[in-house]
């Protein structure tokens, strides 16, 4: 992303608009170059699947295959699992019995209404975060897809930059709302209490340790990107450096060693904590 985008007018000439980053949606009616069915394939990581447990998954339902192509490079790069469905139909068979982390939805698909799939689907899963992602750029639209079960709401032409930094938002607020308390194998997260406990011994955390393990816990085993950990702990006026987020992530594996937890690495993306019965590794 970042390159130029072109944005097609009714005659069906494109003209480049020199704003990086922007995603634009084609107009109805004209012809564009687009990826092959075949090409989007090979891209397209699921939800479910050998490897995908770990990390962050997306469900993008978008009909629109440029933007589509675009945001799946660019999540996939990220470390995130990416599933793409540009009907409401296959979305539907998609969420049985799956919970992705956050599902990206535009609102005008050729087999319906986004918005009235929104609030169908709401009535089973009031938790995970939604972002509507279209074209409808009124205010009574916003507040429709407010009131549907969005939890926030871009328009296009978007920046790519603010649709991730949204996104990580939703992310962190999704981890706030969830239970107070977490356990992962000895290891016990008491928010309440400001505890975390190893089969009931204390652990000496300090506060962005704990910060830190308590983003790790709730989301384990799946990847927590590192910006989404430095942005908690400035929420929290605990702001740190890069480096400062592998030196607390060091420290906490040698204070969990004893728990049946391991931290994993997942280079330029995050960390997980994962359950290890055998001896602590990694690194930093």
């Amino acid at each position: 992303m970042g390159k130029v985008e072109a944005r097609l007018h009714g005659n069906g000439k494109a003209d480049e608009d020199q704003r990086p980053g922007l995603v634009h949606r084609r107009h109805d009616g004209n012809t564009v170059a687009q990826p092959s069915p075949a090409s989007l394939q090979t891209t397209i990581k699921p939800l479910s699947g050998a490897g995908s447990q770990c990390r962050m998954q997306i469900l993008l339902i978008e009909d629109d295959p440029i933007i589509s192509w675009e945001l799946q490079l660019r999540w996939q790069q990220h470390g995130w699992a990416v599933q793409v469905c540009d009907r409401l139909e296959k979305a539907t068979e998609v969420v049985v019995g799956l919970t992705p982390d956050l599902l990206v939805l535009d609102m005008g698909l050729p087999d319906g209404d986004g918005l009235q799939w929104l609030q169908q689907w709401r009535r089973g899963d009031p938790r995970t975060p939604v972002l509507v992602l279209t074209a409808r750029d009124q205010v009574a639209d916003r507040v429709a897809g407010l009131k549907a079960g969005a939890d926030d709401y871009l328009v296009k032409p978007f920046s790519v930059d603010e649709l991730d930094a949204r996104m990580e938002a939703l992310l962190r607020r999704s981890v706030a709302s969830r239970t107070r308390r977490a356990q992962l194998g000895r290891l016990s997260w008491l928010p309440d209490e400001g505890v975390v406990s190893c089969d009931g011994r204390p652990l000496e955390l300090n506060p962005r340790e704990f910060e830190v393990l308590g983003l790790l816990i709730q989301r384990a085993p799946r990847l927590v990107p590192k910006r989404v950990l430095l942005d908690a702990l400035a929420e929290r006026n605990l702001e740190v450096g890069d480096s400062a987020i592998e030196v607390y992530v060091s420290r906490l594996r040698k204070k969990l060693q004893d728990c049946q937890v391991r931290i994993e690495t997942s280079r330029g993306f995050g960390y997980r904590l994962v359950l290890d019965a055998g001896p602590q590794g990694g690194t930093p």
